[in-house]
Formats: C-alpha cells, structure tokens, sequence
C-alpha cells in the first residue's frame, strides 16, 4: 500500500482513514437508514481488523458519543501502531451537541479525551466547529489553547475541522491539518485544497461518501486524485466494506 505524507508533518498514512463516528453514536445521524450501535466485542473485531488489513489513521471526537472510550479499550494497547485524532469543541451527551470554545473547556475536553483513549497524547488534533467558523477562530480562545496543547506535548500536530471556506483559509496561518468536505455532490474546498497543498498544510477528507450516499468508487477515485488530499475518513461497521474502499484507495494510486 502506498502511505501518503500528510502535509509537512513527518506522518505518512493511508489512502482511507477510519472514522470512528459509528462505533459510538447512532442518534442525530445523517446516514441513510439507522444502524444498532455495535458492543464492545464487535468493536474490537472491528478496530484490530482495521488495524490489521493496514489502515492506520483512527479519527474520533467527543461528539461521537461513547467512541473515545471503545477505541482505548479495543486497540489501547496497539497504540504505537496508528495515528489518532480527535477533536475539541463539540461534545455529545443525553441525544444532544454542547459546545465550548473557552481555554478551560477545551483543555479538559482533550484532558478526558486521552483517559478514554488510553494514552498521554494524540498525533492530531482538530477544532470542531459547529459552522461559526470565523468566529470561533477570531472571537474564541480556540486557537491559541490548541496551540498551547501542542507546545504541552498533548498532541504532535493540530488543525481545524470546519464547514466553510472562509474558516479553511483562515486557518491556513496557523493549521497543520485541514479537515474538509469534499466529495462528487460538494466540490467547493477545491480550492482551499490546492491553497493548502501549497502550503504544506495536510488535508484529510471528511464524507467522501456524502456519509453514504454516494457510490463508493467513483467517490473515492475522484477525491484522492485531487492535488493536496492525504487520506479519506470513511466511516463503517463492515470490514469487508472498509476492506473494499481501501481496494479501490489503492488503483487510484
């Protein structure tokens, strides 16, 4: 498998990534049909299975419910074998979405987020917007408590997981990373791509399927041709789905 270089961080990762949205939360979704959460056995099946057939980035949040937590007790003590990421503003409890943007909101939020994973830091870590974009990065401490987590050591490198172009660009200066939408229905981040491609400012793809709504192949030949694109965070309870988009990952390089 060919690993991709994420930006001008030293990380090299695989064409598809795995969202961990599922694996935790299965209200407020935006799928096309419900899903049963899986249990914590099927989760491990799942996550070393992942592991296994060689994707090696993990991507999860506080907003995906009890996710945090079954990642540490699956693949905690795997932990050297995968690049993980997770985000600070957005958390899920009771059916709803609460955020915080405040320097002591954010640095507990991460603070609860390595207990539950298991481990002293992550590699990559993302402001979750809730589509304030702009104002979160200028009006908020966002930027500078994960940037003051950084230089702690809590995470190697950061970046913000957005929903507009004007929020991508602004975090341009200062992001090692880019979360952003791309896929056949929703092509306005090509742009921003390319202007971080230039900059050596990673990009990982969020909803590449349109959260699986669209044709799997095409979607992905189409995304990661696109100049700048690191890897695909897809998100499955099937390994024989994962291992099928990693396939296909696979021909476009």
């Amino acid at each position: 498998m060919v690993h991709r270089v994420l930006g001008s961080t030293e990380l090299t990762v695989s064409p598809i990534a795995f969202g961990a949205f599922k694996i935790g939360r299965n209200q407020g979704i935006k799928y096309p049909s419900d899903y049963p959460l899986p249990d914590q056995r099927e989760v491990e099946v799942l996550l070393n299975g992942i592991l296994d057939m060689g994707i090696n980035l993990i991507d999860t949040a506080p907003a995906y419910g009890t996710s945090e937590q079954r990642i540490g007790k699956a693949v905690g003590q795997r932990r050297g074998e995968y690049i993980l990421a997770t985000k600070i503003g957005e958390r899920f409890s009771n059916g709803q979405s609460t955020y915080d943007f405040s320097a002591p909101g954010l640095t507990e939020s991460l603070e609860q987020s390595l207990r539950h994973l298991k481990t002293d830091a992550v590699d990559l870590l993302h402001i979750h917007s809730d589509g304030r974009d702009q104002a979160i990065l200028s009006q908020t401490d966002a930027v500078e408590a994960i940037l003051n987590l950084k230089a702690q050591g809590k995470t190697r490198f950061v970046g913000f997981s957005g929903k507009t172009i004007e929020g991508a660009v602004d975090a341009l200066p200062w992001a090692d990373t880019l979360m952003l939408e791309y896929n056949p229905d929703h092509r306005q981040m090509s742009d921003v791509i390319q202007q971080a491609a230039e900059q050596g400012v990673g990009v990982l793809v969020k909803k590449p399927l349109g959260s699986g709504h669209l044709e799997p192949q095409n979607a992905i030949e189409q995304a990661l041709l696109l100049n700048g694109v690191s890897t695909l965070v897809v998100g499955s309870l099937s390994l024989d789905h994962l291992r099928q988009n990693l396939g296909w990952a696979m021909m476009a390089d």
